[in-house]
């Protein structure tokens, strides 16, 4: 009876433990600490894809990342950190590229230098070229999701912490964040006929370190004609 007892008391605690939901933000930590986990790791490899021309521009695009190392020195296979297929870092299609993405090496047609898109430490889960926006003004443009904090402190960057977008130009120059830290992307949409990027993101209001119906969600669009790329928000309710 007694072990019956001690068995279900452990069953109720294990699951009650894997039941607890960790925060997808963690407050009051050193914000200038950064996230080093995936360069002290010694099963991953700096690996690059071969590189994706996207329809109508002059520069190819060199997705980098991490290849993960399974197995003994004998029998070693390969994995990216993102996807199941050996060797492959990511997805691409006409206008996107998918995957899980340390960085980008951007290379003119006409030219073997390759210039990186970042120093920083970041994650980049799709790039996708604003084809919509070409076809009305000739402006090339890459729009970005990002995860660039370890916004639950656990020392890694990955799908659990918070996602932000990014934008720079066909050649990787002027890459900016254009949403605010600490606050969730939920959705984007272009609308060609102003020419604008609109933005919906949600922010932990409370500061209960979830996102959820007692938060504020906020409402923001970018000219794209402005030169600045000035974030303005504006209130539809």
């Amino acid at each position: 009876m007694n072990k019956t007892i001690l068995l279900l008391f452990s069953i109720i605690v294990f699951a009650s433990c894997g039941n607890d939901k960790k925060p997808r933000v963690v407050y009051d930590t050193d914000p200038n600490k950064e996230t080093t986990e995936l360069k002290k790791d010694s099963t991953l490899i700096e690996a690059a894809d071969l590189p994706v021309q996207i329809d109508s521009t002059n520069y190819l695009i060199h997705p980098i990342g991490y290849l993960k190392v399974y197995g003994s020195r004998s029998k070693i296979s390969f994995r990216s950190n993102y996807e199941n297929t050996n060797f492959v870092l990511s997805r691409h299609s006409n206008y996107e590229i998918t995957g899980k993405l340390t960085n980008l090496k951007f290379q003119h047609i006409d030219s073997e230098k390759m210039i990186p898109l970042t120093e920083k430490t970041l994650i980049i889960t799709s790039v996708r070229f604003l084809k919509e926006v070409f076809d009305r003004t000739k402006s090339k443009y890459l729009l970005y999701k990002v995860i660039d904090q370890d916004t639950n402190k656990d020392q890694k960057l990955n799908h659990q912490d918070i996602t932000s977008l990014y934008i720079s130009k066909i050649d990787g120059s002027d890459f900016i964040k254009l949403t605010p830290d600490y606050e969730e992307l939920i959705n984007w949409k272009i609308l060609t006929s102003k020419n604008r990027l609109y933005i919906k993101t949600v922010q932990d209001k409370n500061k209960d370190g979830e996102f959820d119906k007692t938060d504020e969600i906020h409402y923001q669009y970018l000219d794209l004609q402005d030169k600045n790329w000035e974030i303005k928000y504006y209130n539809p309710l």
